[in-house]
């Protein structure tokens, strides 16, 4: 492999990704460990997707209450998934949609980290490549995300960060883009 294939294949390409928003609702949000950072990184990826006008699936867990309303405002353009299934691939209008997509790196974030997005990164592995915000998804018990984020990593998902993520894509400074990120990581 070369330099360039392995960048490639370790690096995010911009026109290859989508957001993925898992269950970021109302009634789940208050149950979830350090909520107040989780729900502000959900909101500076939403923000940014919008920015750098990536694609975003964003799904909403029946009986859980409507995805949160500081995130609503921000979806105009989401592609919006209800579902009873915990893997959002069990569900066949998220498959059709991810399908219709064409991306082959899916980002995820959301709530719960142990249940809905590991086992949603898990099955999505190995046909896409799978990175997982890491300080934009939760549980309800700190020790559940950290195990759920070791499990997905072992299972070759990559586990990042909000700003690891945005920088990734941005790639370099000074461009009209970058100007219009920065509120977001200052």
């Amino acid at each position: 492999m070369t330099a360039e294939q392995h960048n490639r294949k370790n690096l995010i390409a911009r026109e290859d990704c989508a957001l993925v928003i898992i269950d970021v609702q109302e009634k789940l949000v208050p149950a979830v460990s350090d909520k107040e950072k989780v729900v502000e990184n959900v909101l500076r990826l939403i923000k940014f997707a919008n920015i750098m006008k990536l694609p975003i699936v964003v799904t909403e867990q029946e009986k859980l209450g409507n995805t949160i309303p500081e995130a609503n405002k921000e979806l105009e353009y989401a592609h919006r998934i209800n579902k009873i299934h915990f893997n959002c691939f069990f569900n066949d209008d998220f498959s059709d949609c991810i399908n219709r997509l064409g991306k082959n790196t899916l980002i995820l974030a959301g709530l719960e980290a142990h249940i809905c997005v590991a086992q949603t990164a898990i099955f999505a592995l190995p046909r896409f490549n799978v990175h997982i915000i890491s300080d934009a998804a939760s549980s309800r018990a700190r020790e559940n995300h950290a195990v759920s984020m070791e499990r997905m990593r072992q299972c070759g998902a990559v586990v990042s960060s909000t700003e690891m993520f945005m920088y990734e894509l941005l790639q370099k400074a000074g461009t009209d883009e970058f100007k219009a990120v920065l509120p977001l990581v200052k």
